[in-house]
């Protein structure tokens, strides 16, 4: 049977980085571990960090928007030989639609569209752990793309004002001044 679940946290172990995923009311979390990559994008669409490009996840929902498709959620199936399983449910106006998708992925996408999250209680059963066993640690080396950003206008910035191309100079700095006002 499937329960609804939140992302409860990303956090680095000795063994990786890991979605700790939680049934609601549960003290228990189910670590799915995932890539770097998939971390950030993770962590980009929990944060609502404004891009200056769309993502892949982003280009899949404009994409799904477009064609009329709504996801209505995301299902943590099962877990087979250390390997979770998870699907997209859409709709659309005449059908439902499942599509076998990493948790990873799923989850990238879910953030990003604030839709449920479901999990598969045998899966509960079979890789939950007590959340005060879990100590949580900031992952080392993320990469935040607003600072980024952010630090490559600075540059930009330094090299036309010593070029004296004040216009440039000045554009960057209004760029600058609408990412600050933005954040």
């Amino acid at each position: 049977m499937l329960v609804e679940a939140e992302i409860w946290t990303v956090a680095r172990t000795d063994q990786g980085n890991a979605v700790l995923v939680r049934p609601l009311g549960a003290e228990l979390a189910v670590p799915i571990f995932i890539g770097q990559l998939e971390t950030q994008s993770i962590l980009i669409g929990m944060g609502n960090v404004p891009m200056p490009r769309p993502l892949t996840h982003d280009l899949f929902l404009s994409l799904l928007k477009e064609l009329e498709v709504e996801l209505e959620r995301i299902e943590i199936t099962s877990l087979k030989e250390g390997t979770f399983f998870a699907k997209l449910i859409l709709s659309k106006p005449d059908s439902s639609l499942s599509i076998d998708a990493r948790p990873s992925d799923a989850m990238g996408i879910a953030v990003r569209h604030k839709c449920p999250l479901y999990i598969e209680e045998s899966v509960v059963d079979e890789a939950g752990i007590p959340l005060s066993s879990i100590s949580e640690q900031p992952i080392e080396g993320e990469i935040d793309p607003l600072k980024q950003e952010k630090e490559e206008l600075q540059q930009k910035l330094d090299q036309a004002v010593t070029e004296e191309n004040y216009e440039e100079a000045a554009r960057i700095r209004d760029k600058m001044k609408e990412l600050e006002d933005n954040s």
